[in-house]
Parts: C-alpha cells; sequence; structure tokens
C-alpha cells in the first residue's frame, strides 16, 4: 500500500511540473541565407530572426559595410516585429550582401543581446563562383539572353516632338520663300491705299464695259452691274445709304443735296432704265444701253470731288512766287 502511494505521488508531481508553464522562456536566435551559392557580381539575401517574449528589449546587431571579408552589404532592412498568439514576439531583420571575388565564404554568427546576455546565431556558408571558362570554338556568347524592355510611351514623346517641330519649321521655311518670291511682307499685310470714290467707280464702270454683257444678251447683268456701281459711289460720295434704297428714294434725296438739273437728269435716265430691265425684263436698244454707260460716266465725274496734291517743289515755286512778288509791292520808288 505503501509503494502504491508513492507511485501515486510521483505521478501527481510529474502532472504537475509538465503543465506548469515556465517562468521565463528561452530566446532563439537563427540566421538563414537565400542562396548558398553566387555568381561573381550576384546578389541574395541574409535573413536573420530573433525569437523571444514580447516587450523584451532587444539589441540587433549593427554591421558595416561587410559580413566577412570579400562579402559586402548592400542594403540593411528594417526590423519587423510580430507578435503570436501565445505571447511570444519574432524580429526579423534582412541584409542584401553580394561578393567580387570567387570563394568559400563562412559568414560568423550574429550577435543579439538580451538584458544581460549576448545570445548567437548559426553561421553561414556562401560560395562564390566564377564564369566559366570560354571555349573560343564556341565564340563569345552572352552570360544571360537580351531582355526586351516593355513599350512606354513618354518614352517616345521626344521623337514625336521633333517630328512635329521639323514639319513646323518646314512650313515657316516654306511661307517665307513664297512671300519673298512674291516680294511680300513676311508677317505684316501690306495696307493697300484705298481710291477716292469717284477713281473707284471709274474702274468698276470700265471693267463692266470691257465685260460686254448687253451684246451677248445679258442686259439684266449689264444694268444691275451699273447702278450697284453708282449706288456705292453714292455711299461713298455723299454718305446716303444708297444700297438700301429704292430708285425713287435715291433721286429724291439727290435732287435735295444737288441743285444741278442735268446731274439729276442723268441718274434718273439710269435708274428708270434699269428698274424696266431687271423687273419689267424690257429689252433696251443699244443706243439706250451705250447712253446708260456714258451718263454712268458723266454723273461720277461730275459729282467728284478733285484732291489737288502739290509737289515739294511745287509748294516751294509758289512760296518763291508769293515773297517775289510781296517784297516788289513794297519797294519804293526810286525815282522819289
Amino acid at each position: 500500500m505503501k509503494s502504491i502511494k508513492s507511485i501515486k505521488i510521483h505521478i501527481l508531481l510529474i502532472g504537475c511540473l509538465i503543465c506548469t508553464k515556465p517562468a521565463t522562456s528561452q530566446t532563439v536566435v537563427k540566421s538563414t541565407i537565400d542562396s548558398a551559392v553566387l555568381m561573381i557580381g550576384e546578389q541574395t539575401k541574409v535573413r536573420l530572426e530573433v525569437i523571444t517574449d514580447k516587450n523584451k528589449q532587444l539589441i540587433l546587431p549593427t554591421l558595416s559595410e561587410s559580413l566577412t571579408d570579400g562579402v559586402w552589404v548592400l542594403e540593411t532592412g528594417k526590423p519587423d516585429t510580430a507578435i503570436a498568439d501565445n505571447g511570444r514576439m519574432s524580429v526579423k531583420l534582412q541584409y542584401l550582401i553580394t561578393s567580387f571575388d570567387s570563394a568559400l565564404y563562412v559568414i560568423p554568427p550574429f550577435q543579439v543581446i538580451d538584458g544581460l546576455d549576448t545570445l548567437l546565431s548559426n553561421s553561414l556558408i556562401l560560395k562564390v563562383v566564377t564564369f566559366p571558362d570560354v571555349d573560343p570554338s564556341k565564340g563569345i556568347t552572352d552570360i544571360k539572353p537580351i531582355l526586351t524592355p516593355d513599350f512606354v510611351l513618354a518614352d517616345y514623346f521626344w521623337y514625336v516632338f521633333g517630328i512635329l517641330g521639323g514639319l513646323f519649321l518646314f512650313c515657316v521655311i516654306m511661307y517665307i520663300l513664297q512671300k519673298r518670291k512674291k516680294q511680300e511682307p513676311i508677317f505684316f499685310k501690306k495696307e493697300v491705299p484705298k481710291l477716292p470714290p469717284h477713281t473707284e467707280a471709274v474702274q468698276q464702270l470700265d471693267r463692266i464695259k470691257a465685260e460686254k454683257l448687253w451684246q451677248r444678251g445679258k442686259h439684266k447683268e449689264y444694268y444691275s452691274g451699273i447702278t450697284d456701281v453708282l449706288r456705292k459711289y453714292i455711299v461713298d460720295r455723299f454718305g446716303v445709304s444708297a444700297m438700301e434704297m429704292t430708285s425713287e428714294e435715291i433721286l429724291s434725296e439727290m435732287n435735295r443735296l444737288n441743285d444741278v438739273h442735268s446731274i439729276y437728269k442723268t441718274l434718273k435716265q439710269i435708274l428708270e432704265l434699269a428698274d424696266w430691265v431687271k423687273f419689267a425684263k424690257y429689252i433696251p436698244l443699244p443706243d439706250d444701253n451705250e447712253i446708260s454707260i456714258m451718263n454712268a460716266y458723266l454723273f461720277v465725274n461730275q459729282t467728284k470731288i478733285e484732291e489737288l496734291k502739290l509737289s515739294e517743289n511745287e509748294k516751294v515755286t509758289e512760296n518763291l512766287t508769293d515773297t517775289s512778288n510781296t517784297v516788289t509791292e513794297e519797294e519804293p520808288d526810286s525815282s522819289n
């Protein structure tokens, strides 16, 4: 009985020890490498992981430019901390490394300070190999296949702008050459001086006469052209809105402005005969057609305003003549 009781007590003590969680858990430090074999100049990552209780103050290793002679640290990442459900904390840190010398390297353990304890990770082995010898019979070959870059539209903007700029420059040069050939201003249009109303009217009447419209049976076009020229002349010369007036209104206005009966008579002959031809389809005699164009010339010439422009020599001569006459008139008689 005593032995059975002692066995039960031992079993109970062992169960308590198994079920009871230790006050402190062990901190684990381990390191890994993504690729243990590298070609010269290639890169790989070394990863350091520390597993411990949360809220512990850890001091992670601060590396210089190299892990060991010949193995260079290119970049050190930021610590990544995660808390598990069991209250344990995982801190991960990674280093980007490379080597430019072919050899077998031993990466020493990483040191992590956990309070008063200094913990070491496992060491790593890295093998760096050089390029294989080139067989002269096979010729020189690429280490890796040529990569085709992705199409990016922004890379071709300068080509598009260059083509458009070249086309614009070509058009500008052709425009300048054309203007020079015609002896015209390149950027500013040459202002053509406006002709006096009577000069413009005479030129238009000369054009109508040269077209010989009534000789070809175009009586309506012939008289429409003459009356349009006279209406525009009356607008420019007298300031009368003749383009919107009827023939009777024009004659009434002209009779009010001019007392000369001959001017009114010539204009009346043209306008009345033109109304008959345009609206009543009247076909005038050849003499009537000739008289109408002659009366149009006569009306313009009798009502035009002459602009007298003296040349500089004429002005000087006139001034000298006036001065000479004045001196002669004021000179006293010598006999007196």
